[in-house]
């Protein structure tokens, strides 16, 4: 069981398309278990061709990412849950 009051939620800020990896063959830049500290990039959503890195708002530990790579996101969804340190 997760204490959801604890969690901190990072949601898009844009519509959309999530992508968990700088490119196609790199590795995601977090998933769960994955410390991070404010300012980490934790994935990018592109926009009407450009690219916009989605950075952690706290310092903690990646919960979950809720969005799978390559899908389209809408504004304000809900993308990864962190456990604040």
């Amino acid at each position: 069981p997760v204490d959801n009051d604890k969690l901190v939620t990072v949601k898009s800020p844009i519509v959309g398309t999530f992508y968990s990896a700088p490119s196609p063959d790199a590795d995601a830049f977090v998933k769960p278990g994955d410390v991070v500290s404010a300012k980490t990039t934790v994935c990018i959503i592109e926009s009407m061709k450009l690219m916009n890195e989605i950075e952690a708002e706290v310092s903690g530990t990646v919960v979950a990412c809720l969005v799978e790579n390559g899908k389209p996101v809408e504004y304000g969804e809900a993308l990864f849950t962190i456990r604040p340190s």
